[in-house]
């Protein structure tokens, strides 16, 4: 009984921060027209998902690919395995530094290039705008101007590159560890 009063508890509890979350995402991060801003210091303070590092100085993602969601995602994925409605994803990759080191030939992440930043819309609020589907709000940031969104549309600019996560809601999960209980 106890364990079901807590399930319960803990289930109400998540749908609360969820709806707080879908509300301050579209309130903070999103306008009315669907515009989406790339948020402040996410790597301060925000979780972690993972990184991935793309070798092949010739591939478009070319560079140290980190992610970061706020707190809040974390813990509903943890207990869904989905990400809530207001979920924002920022992946910033950032430009390969290399050189010697005490340790031997060494790799690091060097300067931000670019930032993409994901909003799920469970809502289906912005129907015709070319930078939502799939269920998300799909954004482009280049270094030089973070303030402008620089992707032609979710088709053009972020569809591709995505198709094989189409079947984990269009991201790559397995590559963020912060999302699954040790």
């Amino acid at each position: 009984m106890k364990t079901l009063a807590s399930l319960a508890i803990a289930l109400a509890s998540l749908n609360a921060s969820a709806a707080d979350l879908a509300e301050h995402t579209f309130s903070t991060y999103v306008n009315d027209q669907g515009e989406i801003s790339l948020p402040a210091d996410a790597r301060k303070s925000w979780s972690h998902l993972g990184s991935w590092v793309v070798a092949d100085e010739k591939a478009p993602g070319y560079g140290f690919h980190d992610v970061y969601s706020q707190p809040e995602v974390v813990e509903a994925y943890r207990q869904t395995g989905k990400f809530p409605d207001g979920a924002v994803l920022i992946k910033e990759i950032r430009k390969v530094e290399h050189g010697t080191q005490t340790t031997g030939l060494a790799q690091w992440a060097g300067d931000t290039a670019v930032w993409f930043v994901m909003v799920k819309d469970r809502q289906g609020r912005f129907q015709g705008n070319p930078h939502w589907g799939e269920g998300w709000g799909w954004a482009l940031y280049e270094a030089k101007n973070p303030t402008l969104n620089v992707s032609k549309s979710f088709e053009e600019t972020c569809k591709a590159c995505h198709v094989p996560a189409q079947q984990s809601d269009w991201v790559f999960s397995q590559g963020y560890p912060t999302l699954h209980k040790p």
